[in-house]
């Protein structure tokens, strides 16, 4: 095969791959493909976390067409497993099948399996080459791959505003400030997400669902309020509605017990440490971690998003700009808190990308600050 051949075929498996956007978590998205004398004989992606890996799929796809698949290459996304988990490691049907060359665009995030797999198919004489856009693959799996290295949640904020930054008039009309292609966009990062998190504003100001609306189809997410003093309303959407069972409200310890106990008798209630005040998300993010919570999408107002983003627990942003001015010095800003207190405190963005939606437009960018923790 030549490079121009292994890039084309990358790229079939890393389209592929993105057939299960938004259904595989927490494992990662990963697509397949296998070649023999420039011909496909099978391909496949994973579909589910616990159903067969991507490998597999492509085996199992050239079966069915009758394709005999030994001396072909393998093109896949991402290093082949090669430890037990819900289900077999993969190196095993690679080398059962007599696959004679493995092409992969990635490592093995976890540090615990890194290169493993490739030192064991090169150990039994399979030819192995890495990094085909491997880049590419990366950034399609990045909510995973931090994950998988930190244990804590790939975190997004998204917020709509108007062109100075507000997201609200001053009596909390927000509806809508953009329009319907970026409305859709934001169905799209719900569903890309394993949580939306808002806060207790949020809900007092607009009584949100945080659904998933695809058509007429409506889905539900994992939802995330945080509430240092249990002020959800019992009668919200986020604690009656048909989802609730995915609702988690965030409280601080100094919450009212009897709202924390009517609240509990409804929905998932979880009690978090406080600093100065506020829910303390450096103790938090890493408990949604250990519930498989790879991706955390932010939905908040001002102060949610502060606490996020200046506080350094943010990794990008979606903003989302419609060509409008509100004015006003008690519009609600898409950024309040307390703010950086210089120049060289501010948060920078790096990676920009610029959209058109409509009318609209979106920026999506990586975070980066001098007050960045790490997470």
């Amino acid at each position: 095969m030549s490079a121009s051949d292994d890039l084309r075929f990358m790229r079939l498996a890393l389209r592929l791959a993105r057939r299960a956007y938004g259904q595989v978590s927490p494992n990662p998205l990963v697509g397949a493909v296998l070649v023999k004398r420039g011909q496909i004989m099978g391909q496949g992606w994973h579909h589910r976390a616990g159903q067969p890996h991507a490998e597999i799929e492509a085996l199992r796809d050239a079966e069915r067409r009758g394709k005999a698949v030994k001396g072909a290459t393998l093109y896949v996304t991402l290093e082949p497993c090669c430890t037990y988990g819900r289900t077999p490691p993969c190196t095993e049907a690679i080398l059962r099948h007599g696959i004679r060359r493995v092409v992969v665009a990635a490592t093995d995030p976890n540090p615990k399996h890194a290169g493993h797999g490739f030192e064991l198919l090169h150990k039994v004489g399979v030819e192995v080459t890495t990094g085909i856009l491997a880049a590419e693959s990366a950034r399609m799996n990045e909510s995973f791959n931090h994950w998988i290295v930190h244990r804590s949640p790939f975190v997004t904020v998204k917020s709509a505003m108007t062109l100075d930054g507000k997201i609200a008039t001053a009596d909390g009309e927000s509806k809508w400030i953009t329009g319907e292609r970026a409305r859709r966009e934001v169905m799209r990062l719900r569903a890309g997400a394993d949580a939306i998190l808002v806060g207790v504003g949020t809900v007092l100001a607009d009584d949100p669902s945080l659904t998933l609306r695809t058509g007429k189809a409506v889905q539900g997410r994992r939802r995330i309020i945080l509430d240092t003093r249990a002020r959800t309303p019992l009668a919200a959407k986020l604690v009656t509605d048909e989802f609730s069972a995915l609702t988690t409200i965030v409280v601080g310890e100094s919450a009212p017990k009897r709202r924390v106990q009517a609240l509990a008798k409804r929905v998932r209630v979880l009690s978090i440490p406080e600093r100065n005040g506020h829910i303390d998300l450096a103790h938090l993010l890493p408990l949604l971690g250990a519930d498989n919570v790879t991706s955390l999408l932010v939905e908040g107002g001002g102060e949610v998003n502060a606490s996020f983003l200046l506080g350094g627990h943010a990794h990008q942003v979606a903003f989302f700009y419609a060509p409008k001015i509100l004015g006003g010095r008690t519009a609600h800003h898409a950024v309040e808190g307390e703010g950086a207190q210089s120049l060289a405190e501010s948060l920078t963005l790096s990676e920009l990308a610029w959209r058109h939606l409509g009318p609209d437009l979106l920026l999506t960018a990586r975070v980066g600050s001098a007050l960045a923790t790490g997470h």
